[in-house]
C-alpha cells in the first residue's frame, strides 16, 4: 500500500507560505539525518569546552591542552562561535585532508575575496625543476654565510638571526631580488601572508600589500622578460599555461600560495626543541640521518601550522553528523599529531621515534615513506615515488632536505651551541591562527 502524507499550508509572518508535513499515516515519523545528528544528544553536552577557549590567549600560547580536550571528548566539535567543525583525531583529520571527493582546500585568494586574482603557477613542472636545482645548489652557501656571520659575534638568536633570515634569504636569492630592494620585498611578502588570517586589520593590510607587491615587481618582471636568467621569476615569465603569457599578477598569486611557514617555523622549532632537550640535541647533531629524524619529529611534536581549513563540496555524512555543503572543517594537526591512539608517549620529543612509519597510504606517507605527522603547509602526501625519475622531488622533500642542510651547516661552523644564560624561550603565535613557532632563541657558542 502506498504511503500517504497529509500536507497543510501555513503562512508565516513575513507572508511566505510554508508547507507543513504531518505525520505519515503508515508508521512512525520520518526524519532527515540532519535532524537526528545535529541535535545535542543526552550525555553529549560540551561542558568541558567553551568556544571562546579556541580563540583565547591560552590557545595562542599553548594550544595543546585545549585541543587534547577536544580530541578526547568531542572529536567532531561543532563550534558555533566560528561556524565550523573541529576535527581532532589523527585518522579523522587525515581522512578529511586527503578526501578530495567530499572536501576541498580553498586558495588564499579566496580568503582575500579577490576577483580574477591571477593564476597559481606552483605546480608547473619547469618551475618545480628550477626550484629544486636552485635549492640543491644554493642553500648550503646561504646557510654558510649566515653561520659565518654568527660565528664572528660569538652569540646570536637562532629564531630571528638564523631560521627567519635563512628562509627569507633563500626566497630572495631564488627570485634574484636586488639587495637594495630586499627589505621592501620581505616586508610586503610577510604582510601579504599574514593577511590570510581571520584578523580584519591584518587582512586589509594584506590586500594593500598585494597591490604594493604587484607594483614593486612590475619593473623587475619587465626586465626579466627582456633578459631572462636562471631565477624563478625568469622561469615563470617564460611559462605560458593555457597559452596565455604570465603577467605580474600571476607571479604575485604564485608567491601568495607558497608555503612560507614550514621552512621558517620548523627550523626555529627544531632548534628550540634540540636546545631544550640536551640529550636529543647531542644525538641529532651526531649524524645527518638523525638530524633528518629530528626534523620529522619536530613536524609531529611542534608543527608550525596548527590547523588547516577544508570545506565540504556537498552535503556529506561524517563523524556521526550530516555536514552541510560549504561547511568549514578545522583540521587540527596540533591535536592529531599527539593522538595517543597513534603515537606512543605523544607529548615527548624523541629524535629516533620508532612509531613514525605506520600509516596507510591515505594517511601521511610522504616522499620518503615516513609518517612525520601532519604538516599542512606542505600539502597532501605525494602521489609520486620517493625518488621520481621524470620529475623533481616534492616540496615536502625539498623543505626537509633544506632544513637538514641548514642545520648541519650551522653545526659545522659553531661548537657547543647552547641557550644563553637566563633565556626562557617558548613557542607561540603572533595572533590566534598564525604560525606557532619560537620567535626568540638567544644562544651562545664557540667558533670551530
Amino acid at each position: 500500500m502506498a504511503s500517504t502524507m497529509k500536507e497543510d499550508q501555513v503562512t508565516g509572518r513575513n507572508g511566505v507560505v510554508i508547507r507543513k508535513h504531518a505525520q505519515r499515516s503508515d508508521g512512525p515519523p520520518k526524519y532527515r539525518t540532519y535532524e537526528v545528528y545535529q541535535r545535542e544528544r543526552v550525555g553529549e553536552s560540551t561542558e568541558k569546552m567553551k568556544p571562546g577557549q579556541l580563540i583565547s590567549e591560552n590557545y595562542r600560547q599553548d594550544p595543546y591542552p585545549i585541543v587534547a580536550v577536544l580530541r578526547e571528548h568531542y572529536p567532531c566539535y561543532r563550534d558555533w562561535l566560528s561556524n565550523s567543525y573541529w576535527i581532532t583525531e589523527y585518522n579523522d583529520v587525515t581522512s578529511v585532508f586527503t578526501d578530495e571527493a567530499n572536501f576541498e582546500t580553498r586558495p588564499k585568494t579566496w580568503i582575500y575575496g579577490l576577483q580574477n586574482p591571477g593564476r597559481n603557477l606552483n605546480e608547473e613542472l619547469s618551475l618545480l625543476q628550477a626550484e629544486e636545482t636552485f635549492i640543491d645548489t644554493q642553500a648550503e652557501g646561504i646557510a654558510t654565510s649566515i653561520a659565518t656571520g654568527l660565528a664572528q659575534k660569538g652569540h646570536g638568536d637562532l629564531a630571528t638571526g638564523f631560521a627567519a633570515r635563512f628562509s627569507m634569504d633563500l626566497l630572495l636569492a631564488s627570485l634574484d631580488i636586488p639587495d637594495a630592494n630586499a627589505g621592501q620585498f620581505a616586508s610586503l611578502f610577510w604582510r601579504m601572508q599574514r593577511g590570510t588570517s581571520w584578523n580584519p586589520a591584518l587582512r586589509e593590510d594584506g590586500k594593500k600589500a598585494i597591490d604594493e607587491l604587484t607594483h614593486f615587481l612590475e619593473p623587475i618582471v619587465g626586465l626579466r622578460k627582456k633578459e631572462s636568467g636562471e631565477d624563478l621569476i625568469s622561469v615563470m615569465v617564460q611559462l605560458a599555461p593555457d597559452d596565455e603569457p604570465v603577467n605580474v599578477r600571476d607571479i604575485v598569486v604564485t608567491l601568495l600560495e607558497r608555503d612560507h611557514e614550514t621552512l621558517h617555523g620548523a627550523l626555529a622549532n627544531l632548534w628550540f626543541l634540540l636546545l631544550t632537550h640536551p640529550d636529543e640535541h647531542q644525538q641529532a647533531i651526531s649524524d645527518r640521518r638523525l638530524m633528518k629524524l629530528a626534523y620529522l619529529e619536530t613536524l609531529r611534536h611542534s608543527t608550525p601550522v596548527l590547523s588547516a581549513h577544508r570545506h565540504a563540496r556537498h552535503e556529506v555524512e561524517r563523524f556521526g553528523r550530516l555536514i552541510p555543503e560549504g561547511a568549514q572543517m578545522v583540521c587540527s594537526a596540533a591535536a592529531a599529531n599527539r593522538d595517543p591512539k597513534i603515537f606512543n608517549d605523544p607529548d615527548r620529543f624523541i629524535v629516533d621515534r620508532k612509531d613514525m612509519c605506520q600509516r596507510e597510504s591515505r594517511g601521511q606517507y610522504r616522499a620518503d615513506g615516513l609518517a612525520t605527522g601532519i604538516s599542512f603547509g606542505l600539502g597532501k602526501p605525494s602521489i609520486h615515488p620517493a625518488i621520481p625519475e621524470d620529475r623533481p622531488r616534492s616540496r615536502y622533500a625539498l623543505t626537509r632536505d633544506t632544513v637538514v642542510t641548514a642545520s648541519q651547516t650551522l653545526v659545522s661552523h659553531l661548537d657547543d651551541i647552547q641557550l644563553a644564560k637566563g633565556a626562557s624561550p617558548h613557542l607561540s603565535a603572533l595572533t590566534v591562527g598564525e604560525m606557532h613557532t619560537c620567535w626568540k632563541l638567544p644562544v651562545t657558542f664557540s667558533k670551530k
